[in-house]
């Protein structure tokens, strides 16, 4: 890694970029005090040009089994339960399409006991994934409090946890809001998820993607988590330092590596279709920038939150991540869990 931190150096541009040096002072934050980014930003994260420029200068990149490119399947465990408005959304979706036992169920599933829940929904979601030879990560909240409403007691789904760790798939913590920036909060949250879990969690994502360039990565790095997978853009999609692969942060106040790998988020669902105005374009930014990380021989990672199999309404959302996983198949991808790309990529670095 501090070979390729040597390389990007010698291009100022490339280097500004990698380390997005503009966030260190920002000059406007958005309404969760992230980092806003301006349209002419937004379009040049279409563009990895940073891989780009380290594959133009040798980079190369392996991963199992001769695959020619990796996708990072996740999903943030935002609720187990659906709030009313989303009970209602799916109930009267139904209805529209004359399915009336569907719209009873959303609306009546309390009755039959939470483990009832449709957001209760990893075992289908581990299913699909299945079915294509992939594996994913969950990334699930242990923080009480949340700017919206209460989301659930970690102790109360840990049959659930532990069906994805027993299936091999990755449980990872998805950080509270009031969290980011907090080393002992972090350090808290993670601890009661490996009491649930039984084992070490390594990888994380923030809730609202929540983050401060560089301070939440040394955050992170000195609680014990071997990887992130935050950074990226909550309303939009993209490269949002122009890379396409994982990668060691650098830590321009002073001078030096962090000790934690980055796996960027590229496409997140919520993102994804607030800025299409059809199935057909959604599905188009997303073989493009499918495409251009197969060709850079890099990892693209997407989220697609569990909510989203559990409620009707959300039907093209799910079409268009069934879509996905088939056509990265098809490329001959490998497609698997934040921890596993952790593992490979620290294997051969």
């Amino acid at each position: 890694m501090r070979v390729m931190h040597e390389l990007l150096k010698q291009n100022p541009e490339i280097w500004n970029l990698f380390t997005r040096k503009e966030e260190y002072s920002p000059e406007k934050l958005d309404e969760h005090d992230r980092f806003f980014s301006d349209d002419s930003d937004l379009k040049r994260a279409l563009e990895p040009a940073v891989s780009r420029y380290l594959v133009e200068h040798g980079l190369e990149v392996e991963f199992p089994e001769n695959k020619t490119f990796a996708v990072c399947l996740t999903h943030d465990v935002d609720d187990i339960y659906p709030p009313l408005s989303h009970s209602l959304l799916s109930s009267v979706h139904c209805l529209k399409n004359l399915n009336f036992e569907g719209s009873v169920s959303q609306l009546l599933w309390k009755l039959r006991g939470k483990e009832h829940s449709p957001y209760l929904n990893l075992s289908e979601i581990m299913d699909l994934e299945a079915s294509y030879g992939a594996k994913s990560s969950f990334y699930f909240i242990a923080a009480e409090a949340d700017p919206i409403r209460f989301r659930y007691n970690l102790e109360d789904i840990g049959h659930s946890i532990g069906e994805v760790s027993d299936r091999g798939w990755e449980s990872g913590l998805h950080g509270g809001y009031y969290s980011y920036d907090n080393s002992a909060a972090i350090k808290s949250e993670k601890k009661r998820l490996e009491a649930v879990l039984g084992k070490k969690v390594k990888g994380f994502r923030n809730h609202y993607l929540r983050f401060k360039t560089p301070d939440s990565w040394e955050i992170l790095a000195n609680s014990g988590f071997k990887y992130d997978s935050t950074f990226g853009y909550s309303k939009s999609v993209g490269f949002r330092n122009g890379m396409c692969h994982p990668f060691r942060p650098y830590n321009l106040k002073e001078g030096r590596e962090i000790e934690i790998l980055e796996i960027p988020l590229v496409i997140m669902d919520v993102a994804l279709f607030a800025n299409s105005k059809s199935f057909e374009e959604a599905w188009e930014y997303t073989k493009n920038l499918i495409d251009t990380t197969a060709r850079l021989n890099g990892v693209i990672t997407l989220l697609w939150h569990n909510f989203v199999f559990g409620c009707s309404f959300r039907n093209d959302w799910v079409k268009l991540y069934e879509k996905t996983l088939q056509y990265c198949s098809e490329r001959g991808a490998w497609i698997t869990s934040g921890e596993e790309i952790y593992r490979w990529w620290e294997d051969r670095s």
